[in-house]
């Protein structure tokens, strides 16, 4: 009996509500799920990726592509070198800085964490068929395009920026931050 009493609070709280909240509450809880399932911004497996996609690449660099401190950049690239999945090198271009490369190891598990996040990316739309796929996304461009509009003199960086010191260009395809909205990840 209680969980039917829970459930029909519940139908006549979502009956109250106007499409707007609705949409708005979907939509916060489809970003908690994504985030929980993404592998996060400093992880192993993202910092793979982005060396598969980058080849190598300054330490410093890597940091500002993760939009992470430094010390936890160090900690993570610390444990990859130990696995055998990095190697760095002094750069030759800056002393004060690390190059970064995959080995072949970290090679063939970037490409498996690539493939695991097609894989879950494909598993995530699955519900839906390619007609219902492309209305979607074509609707959630419209709505991204207007907000970036409507909302941009409130804010002064992406709403995708969270963390703090990320001032945006508008360069999204070139945006180093980890979400890769602009880069189509």
């Amino acid at each position: 009996m209680r969980h039917h009493d829970k459930t029909m609070r519940h139908m006549a709280h979502r009956s109250a509500e106007t499409i707007d909240g609705r949409l708005i509450i979907l939509l916060r809880d489809i970003s908690h799920t994504m985030r929980s399932l993404y592998e996060g911004k400093g992880s192993q497996k993202r910092i793979l990726i982005l060396l598969r996609e980058t080849g190598t690449i300054t330490q410093r660099e890597l940091t500002a592509r993760l939009g992470i401190q430094s010390g936890s950049a160090s900690e993570v690239i610390a444990k990859l070198e130990n696995m055998g999945l990095i190697a760095r090198t002094l750069s030759e271009t800056d002393r004060r800085t690390a190059d970064i490369t995959l080995t072949e190891e970290g090679l063939r598990q970037a490409a498996e964490a690539m493939a695991q996040r097609q894989r879950r990316h494909e598993e995530m739309f699955s519900v839906l068929s390619g007609a219902e796929k492309a209305q979607l996304l074509s609707l959630l461009e419209k709505i991204s395009a207007d907000w970036e509009t409507r909302y941009q003199g409130s804010r002064e960086r992406h709403p995708h920026h969270h963390e703090k010191g990320h001032g945006c260009n508008r360069d999204c395809v070139n945006c180093p931050h980890p979400c890769g909205r602009g880069r189509g990840e």
